[in-house]
This record gives structure tokens, C-alpha cells and sequence, in this order.
């Protein structure tokens, strides 16, 4: 069954009795028919309550409703060439309606906000609705309230709202500041590129009046991503950027007071903002930086909004405006915005909606929309979350701006995210310097001989006499000459290019140094703080009907630290989080199945087995404690990490985890680990103490589940960039928690995670190594007579337990030593052990094939040192998919280890 042959099959008398079951309980009919029915009642009702529906009154019911159901089929949203067609089936004859009954009134006309109407009057009204520069997508949303509110908005003013003069000019204005700021470009710097506007520029206006409206409706802040298309203009026309500092960039005419600025192109970088509005309302914007990988920047804004309305606004999505630029090729070709739209209603995800503005200039790179999707619409995920779409043509303000404020009140008043797809063009090719017509030589030459969107707007102005063409060119005059002192000026004098990295909520931190990571600062917690947190831990409601085994284990937590005053993995994790909570310090947690672990050992919500309720029992320690936030993610690595970096980026004060379910899933994320995570200082100039838990040992499970690429990570690291970690034991993994939130800066920490080693019982520490000690990036071996040592193996990880067993087994003097952070390497610990062991056999140990793992790093770190390596063979594969083969070869490599 169509979607439409409800409708199509039905005679009036059916669709009568049926009404009648709706008028007694909405419920009683099918989905279908309620929509159906919500367009009818309001004109039956009014005039003929209990009345039968004649055969054309409910025919014309039926064209309302197919209107506002298909007319954006055969909207004019395309402002440069015929539309694709589509079959719309709105023909009088599809509705048994002709010609002959253009002079019959239909009392249904009271639905779209006419009186008592002719027909062809109804027709006029919702081909100007629904039919006209704006084509909107909206009844398949389930919200009645929300289609019963696009119903009033669009059909009383037939999408053609009345603008007022003065909103007239400033539209005006808007764009011929980003018209000519293009043009200006174009003339100065020929050939360079800057990935310009020019075929879309009006959502230079109407982002400027969607801002006016949302900050008059209680809106602080608005946090925009978007790919590099539009930035400069974007920048100087919306986040007031100066011109001389646009200028000044093309120059390079640049003075840098940090040594290391690395930075990227100009049109990658963020912004932050304080502007006022005519209006007198004050709004902090920020541009988030994104690279060449055009959606990334969405699920990274989407984390930095969720800690804001945290953090700064109490919770009130309402007092922050997401709003996210897509191109349309990216929009529809890259599957993080699936990840986007799947988790935008979840849990611990949710920033009660975003407005996404597609920039749809009909073509990706070199490829027209025909190679680009295969849905109607580069808009049509959304709807996955009921998302209303607005598609426009560009070459229309007023409906552009009427589009983006409906957006924005949607946006306010049911807390979803909502769609804007302006349609216009590309004016040169992907940059400045490419040449378009080799793959689009027809579209081409149809933008070629197309006004642009100032000329245009300015004539229609004119013609309805809104402004004079002397003033207006006089106020464009003005601003050419401004210009051109903005760039002379810009030529003269060296821009300044400071760190302002360390403001707002940053204002507390500072940059590291080398002395930082000579050795850990003091991360040792009292004992009465630990054992507060122990008891919160393992003290659960009466009322809560545990698992049995979950009790077990729960037990079991009990008696380690308070019996035997020892803390497993497990346990040292959740008592790291306990104590940061008393210090008034967030903790967030995201991953798939983070809340039992993968690996069945975390436990940190409760299920009521009567009820499945959920108890915490870390938001239980005491009254005046921070918050823990563990949720269980939706099957993302991508779009997930980039949200927790996102997170990260406006929360210093908490402790930001991603935990893969196993290492190598993080592969999926990979875009945001080189891109974001990796270079986030020296290329965004941004902090980040983000953590990666990333599960990784060899322990014949195969392939994918043995490493997390160690060598990866490590290849990344430079400038003190990144924590890499291979922690073994609970007490140094309590400490490299609490070390990320005490250090007064910030780090990305990766940390090869455990599996095996969650329940090895030499992996347990004492509860006094939580308040005594700190993170030892190195553990030396205490049980070796030093003398007399005839080969010193350095290792991480796992493989530590495995060599220590052939030691004892064989009673080799060796001595072992671990490193449980491999960057920033601690040079001057190792420098130390050098000295301390005189043989010259030192061997690097390692479970990885010879071409993976941390080889190859601690081979370029210590050249000098005339290292060995003891690896499986070089593999184009991280591990065998034998247990018994791995079996056997580890057993090789941990006897030739230690033999001597």
C-alpha cells in the first residue's frame, strides 16, 4: 500500500463513519486517517457539526491534504535550472475535481485559514504555500502540536510573511556587505583560495535574523560548526572578525607572540564573540574550528553545547543555539551525520535541537546531486527524528529569513532539530583556483549569466520604491572604501596572533611545560576520603532487588578494601571517580555497554531486577558531591568520541571518557583522532583532557580484539601532545585519573586498557598505594639483585605479567622494568636506570608483531641505546585468529625474553 491510497480508495460514506469513530476518540482510527482528519475538522465543524461529507467536499479535504504532503515536490526552490522532476499527483483529476469547479465554495477552506472559499481561490492559496520559494517537509512528523503549528505559520501568510522596511534594508545590507566582501576578495587576491560564498551568500542575512530572534527569545550563546565553504564571510559579517585581520591573513602579514602557533588555514579556524543586536540583547557566538573533513565539526558541536547547558546554564537548552552549516554533497555522503541524528535524542546526547542549515549548492567537489544520493533530498535523514525541512531558493530573502525564523521558533518551542535547505549554486569551482565547466559545462554556464543575489534583491527594492539605487550605492561605496583602508592597513602593520586558548571557563589553566612531565604531581587521597567513597561504593538501597551475581560482586568489593585492604582494577577506577566527585568534579562516561563494562567487570549502575530501575551508587557518596554521568551509547565510535571532545573542549573541570569496547574499535573514530584529539593545541589551539580507554592485550581472541594499535597513537605524538599510557597495575590507574583532573593543564590521555589483566590478582594493589604514592611513569624491578643483572628487558602492558612468571619459574637474573607511560617519554627515569644497570643487554619486549606495538617509537627515541627487540614476526595482521597458536608463540617469545 502507497502512502497515499488511504485516501485514494475511500468513498465519502466510509470516510464519514470513520469520522464519526474520530470525533469520539482520535485513537480509534489509523495514524493516516487522524492527520487526514486534523486538516478536515476545523471547517466541518465550524459550520455543519454531525453533517455527512459530500463527495467534493471531501475531495478538495483530500487536495488540502496532498499539498501539504507533496507540494515541495514541485516547489520553485531552484533558483538556476529547471527542478528535478518528481510526480507530485496534485492534478484536479487525481481528485475527481475539474475546471468547472473553480466557482464552488468549500466550507474546508476555513482549514488553511481562508473563509468559505472557491475553489480556485484554495487552489491560488496553497500553490503559494506550498508550491512557491519555500517547499517544506513536515507530515510525517508525529507531533500534532508541531504540524498544527506549521499549519497556522505557513498557510495564514501563505509562506509570504509581510516584511516591514527597516527589516527589508537590513537584509538589504547583510548582503551587500557579503556580496562585495567576495567581490573584493575575488579582485584582490585572484586565484587564491578562500572557498567563497558567492551563489549562497543570503545566509549572511537571514543567520544574522535568526540570531536577533533567538536572543529576544532568552538565547545566551550560539555555538555554529560548518566546513570551510562561507567561514571568512561568516567571520566578518555575523562574528565580526575585522577585515584587516582577514587581510592580514592572505598577506601573512603576521607576528606571532608563541613560538609554536602552528595552526591551520584560515578557513579552518573558530571564533568566539560577544556581539549585541540592534535590538539590544547581548549573544556570545563561537565558530568551532573543523578541518577539511567537511561533517566532523557536527558531533564535536554537539559536545561542546551538552557541557555548556550543563555547566553554564543549569540545564536549560532553551539558553543555547546549536546550529550546524552543512554542504549538501557532505550532508547526504557522510555517515557521522547518520551517528549525529540517531543520538540527538538520547540520553546524556540530547541539547533539545539543532537548526541545520544545508548551503546546497548542487554540487560536491566536481559531482552533480545525480552521483550524490540516491534519496530525493540531501535532507532526508531527517527524517529519522521527525524533523520538519524547509527547502528554499536562494534567490528569495524574505523566504529565506521567514524559513530560518520558523526554524528557530520550531527550535524553542518544541525542542527538535530542524531543517533549513537553502538551494542556490557555486559560483567557481571547489576553490578559486579550479576550473568547474570540465564536469559541469552546461550548469556553468546557466550560474554564469545568473545576478547575483544583491542585484537582485536591490532591484525588487527599488521597484516597490523600500530604497532609492543613489542611497544604495552610496552605502556600498562607503563600504568598497572601507575596505580597501582595512587592507592597506593590513599591509602596513603586522597583526598580532595571540593564545586565546585560556579564557572563559580555561581561565584557571596554562599551558604546560617540560617540567610537568619530568615526573607526576601529587594525586594521594586521605584515607578517610577513600574509605567515604568505598562505603558509598558497596552500600545499596533495601529497596533495590540486586542480581545475584551482581551482589556478588558487589560483596566482593567490600571485602577487598575493607577486609583486605586491597583494590582490584575495577574498584580503583570507580574510587578514582568517587574522590574527584567529592572534589567537586564531574565525571562523564560514554561507550558502548559502559555502564556493566564489556568486560562485565565496571558495575557502575544497578538494574532492580523487579522494576529495572537504575541505581548509581557513585551519585550516592554524599549530599554535596558533582555528578557522574555513565550512559551506554548507541553503536558509534566516530560520532561519539568527536562528542566527547566536543565535551571536553567546554569542561576542563571534569573528567571526559570515551571507552571502546575493544581497542581497535577506535579505528572507526580515526578522522577524530588525527584531525581533533591529536593536534588539538597545536592546531585548534584548544585544550583537551579527553580520555581514551581503549582495550588491548593479546590473548588469542584474534585480530580484532587483540590490539588496540599502540603504534598508532605513538606515531602521533610530538610537542607533548598526547598521555600514551600501558597501565599494570589498579593504584597507577587511580593516579592517572586523578593526574588529569589535578594537572593544571590539559592532555588527551590514551590509555591501553585491560582485559585479562581486570582480574590478575598481582594487578591488585594496596589501599595504601592510593594514599601514599602518585603515577610512577616507570616501575623499576625490586626483586633483582642489581649487580649481578646480565639483561635488562623493557616492556608495557600485559606481557609484564607473562615475563615476570618465566623469571620466577626460572630464576633468571633479569631484571624487568615497566613502562606505563610511553609519552611523554620519561627520559630522565630511564636516563637514571641506564646508569643504575651497567650490562649493555637491554632488550625491548613486546606481545605486537616487530612492525606494530611501540617498537618502532622506542627504536627512534633510543637510537644510541643499541636496543633489541624480541616481537612475534612483522604481520600484516596485529594477531593470529588461533588460540593455539598464539599460545605457542607466546610462550617463544616470553622464554627467549628472559632466557640469558
Amino acid at each position: 500500500m502507497t502512502e497515499h491510497t488511504y485516501l485514494n480508495n475511500a468513498n465519502p460514506e466510509f470516510i464519514d463513519s470513520l469520522y464519526k469513530q474520530y470525533i469520539e476518540n482520535p485513537e480509534n482510527v489509523d495514524p493516516k486517517w487522524q492527520q487526514f482528519f486534523e486538516g478536515f475538522k476545523l471547517g466541518i465543524e465550524s459550520n455543519n457539526t454531525g453533517a455527512q461529507l459530500t463527495d467534493k467536499e471531501v475531495s478538495v479535504t483530500k487536495l488540502i491534504h496532498a499539498y501539504r504532503t507533496r507540494g515541495h515536490l514541485i516547489a520553485k526552490t531552484n533558483p538556476i535550472r529547471q527542478r528535478r522532476k518528481h510526480k507530485s499527483d496534485l492534478e484536479l483529476s487525481y481528485f475527481n475535481l475539474t475546471e468547472k469547479d473553480f466557482e464552488t465554495e468549500f466550507e474546508c477552506a476555513k482549514d488553511i485559514k481562508l473563509p468559505k472559499s472557491k475553489l480556485k481561490t484554495i487552489l491560488e492559496h496553497l500553490s503559494k504555500t506550498y508550491c512557491g520559494p519555500i517547499g517544506a517537509e513536515f507530515m510525517y512528523c508525529s507531533n500534532e502540536k508541531l504540524r498544527h503549528w506549521l499549519y497556522k505559520e505557513m498557510e495564514s501568510c501563505a509562506n509570504t510573511p509581510t516584511f516591514e522596511k527597516k527589516e527589508k534594508l537590513d537584509i538589504l545590507k547583510k548582503l551587500g556587505k557579503a556580496v562585495n566582501f567576495e567581490n573584493f576578495l575575488q579582485t584582490k587576491y585572484v586565484g587564491k583560495k578562500r572557498f567563497s560564498l558567492e551563489g549562497l551568500e543570503v545566509i549572511i542575512p537571514a543567520l544574522d535574523q535568526a540570531l536577533r530572534l533567538a536572543a529576544t527569545k532568552d538565547v545566551k550563546e550560539c555555538v555554529l560548526g560548518m566546513a570551510h565553504r562561507g567561514r571568512l564571510n561568516m567571520l566578518v559579517n555575523i562574528f565580526e572578525k575585522s577585515y584587516e585581520d582577514i587581510f592580514s591573513e592572505f598577506e601573512e602579514n603576521i607576528s606571532y607572540d608563541h613560538q609554536k602557533l602552528g595552526g591551520d588555514v584560515k578557513y579552518h579556524l573558530g571564533k568566539s564573540a560577544d556581539i549585541t543586536t540592534p535590538e539590544g540583547y547581548t549573544l556570545h557566538l563561537s565558530m568551532v574550528p573543523n578541518p577539511s573533513h567537511l561533517e566532523a565539526v557536527s558531533p564535536v558541536l554537539q559536545g561542546i553545547a551538552n557541557a555548556k547547558i550543563k555547566d553554564r546554564y543549569s540545564g536549560n537548552e532553551k539558553q543555547i543555539l546549536p546550529i550546524v552549516v552543512h554542504g549538501d554533497a557532505a550532508m547526504s555522503g557522510q555517515g557521522v551525520n547518520y551517528e549525529v541524528a540517531n543520538f540527538s535524542k538520547l540520553e546524556g546526547f540530547d541539547n533539545g535541537g539543532t537548526i541545520h542549515i544545508i548551503m546546497n549548492n548542487q554540487i560536491g567537489f566536481t559531482a552533480n546531486y545525480k552521483e550524490s544520493r540516491s534519496s530525493i533530498y540531501c535532507t532526508d535523514l531527517a527524517k529519522v527524528t521527525d524533523s520538519p525541512v524547509f527547502h528554499v531558493n536562494a534567490d528569495e530573502p524574505e523566504s529565506v529569513v521567514h524559513a530560518i525564523k520558523m526554524a528557530i521558533r520550531i527550535r524553542h518551542e518544541f525542542q527538535c532539530d530542524v531543517y533549513v535547505d537553502i538551494l542556490g549554486y557555486r559560483k567557481y569551482g571547489h576553490n578559486e583556483g579550479d576550473e568547474p565547466r570540465f564536469t559541469q559545462p552546461i550548469m556553468y554556464k546557466l550560474i554564469n549569466k545568473h545576478k547575483n543575489i544583491y542585484e537582485l534583491y536591490l532591484n525588487k527594492l527599488v521597484n516597490d520604491k523600500t530604497i532609492s539605487l543613489e542611497d544604495a550605492n552610496s552605502y556600498i561605496k562607503e563600504f568598497k572604501t572601507d575596505l580597501q583602508k582595512n587592507l592597506e592597513d593590513a599591509k602596513n602593520n603586522p597583526i598580532a596572533k595571540k593564545l586565546d586558548m585560556l579564557k572563559s571557563s580555561w581561565k584557571e589553566y596554562r599551558l604546560a611545560t617540560q617540567k610537568d612531565f619530568d615526573a607526576s604531581i601529587d594525586t594521594a587521597v586521605k584515607k578517610d576520603t577513600l574509605t567515604k567513597v568505598a562505603k558509598g561504593l558497596t552500600t545499596t538501597p533495601n529497596s533495590l532487588t540486586i542480581f545475584s551475581k551482581t551482589k556478588k560482586i558487589i560483596d566482593a568489593r567490600k571485602r577487598l578494601f575493607f577486609d583486605e585492604k586491597k583494590v582490584d582494577w575495577a574498584l580503583a577506577e570507580q574510587l578514582a571517580f568517587g574522590t574527584l566527585l567529592l572534589d567537586g568534579h564531574n565525571v562523564r562516561l560514554t561507550g558502548q555497554d559502559s555502564q556493566r563494562g564489556t568486560f562485565s567487570h565496571r558495575h557502575a549502575v544497578l538494574i532492580d531486577q523487579e522494576t529495572e530501575e537504575n541505581y548509581t551508587p557513585l551519585n550516592n557518596i554524599s549530599e554535596k558531591q558533582a555528578e557522574f554521568e555513565v550512559y551506554n551509547s548507541l553503536l558509534s565510535e566516530y560520532g561519539v568520541m568527536a562528542f566527547e571532545y566536543g565535551y571536553s573542549l567546554a569542561s576542563p573541570n571534569s573528567l571526559v571518557i570515551w571507552e571502546a569496547q575493544f581497542g581497535d574499535f577506535s579505528n572507526g573514530a580515526q578522522i577524530v583522532i588525527d584531525q581533533f584529539i591529536s593536534a588539538t593545541e597545536s592546531k585548534w589551539k584548544k585544550m583537551s583532557g579527553l580520555v581514551l580507554l581503549l582495550p588491548h592485550g593479546y590473548e588469542g581472541q584474534g585480530p580484532e580484539h587483540s590490539s588496540a594499535r599502540f603504534e598508532r597513537y605513538l606515531q602521533l605524538c610530538a610537542e607533548n601532545n598526547l598521555y600514551i599510557c600501558n597501565i599494570t597495575t589498579s593504584a597507577n590507574f587511580f593516579h592517572v585519573l586523578r593526574r588529569q583532573i589535578q594537572n593544571k593543564f590539559r592532555k588527551p590521555l590514551v590509555i591501553m586498557s585491560p582485559k585479562s589483566l581486570l582480574r590478575h590478582p598481582k594487578v591488585s594493589s594496596n589501599v595504601n598505594d592510593l594514599t601514599d604514592n602518585n603515577f610512577s611513569e616507570i616501575i623499576d624491578d625490586k626483586n633483582c639483585d642489581v649487580k649481578n643483572v646480565k639483561k635488562v628487558v623493557l616492556c608495557t602492558g600485559k606481557i609484564y605479567y607473562d615475563l615476570l612468571e618465566e623469571k620466577e619459574k626460572t630464576k633468571s637474573n633479569v631484571a624487568i622494568i615497566r613502562l606505563e607511560q610511553l609519552y611523554p617519554l620519561p627520559i630522565k627515569q630511564l636516563e637514571k636506570l641506564r646508569q643504575k644497570y651497567t650490562t649493555k643487554n637491554w632488550v625491548w619486549v613486546q606481545e605486537e608483531p616487530e612492525n606494530m606495538g611501540a617498537w618502532t617509537f622506542m627504536l627512534q627515541q633510543y637510537r644510541s641505546w643499541n636496543l633489541e627487540v624480541i616481537a612475534r614476526p612483522a604481520s600484516a595482521s596485529p594477531a593470529t585468529g588461533s588460540s593455539k597458536m598464539h599460545a605457542k608463540s607466546q610462550i617463544e617469545l616470553v622464554t627467549k625474553a628472559i632466557k640469558l
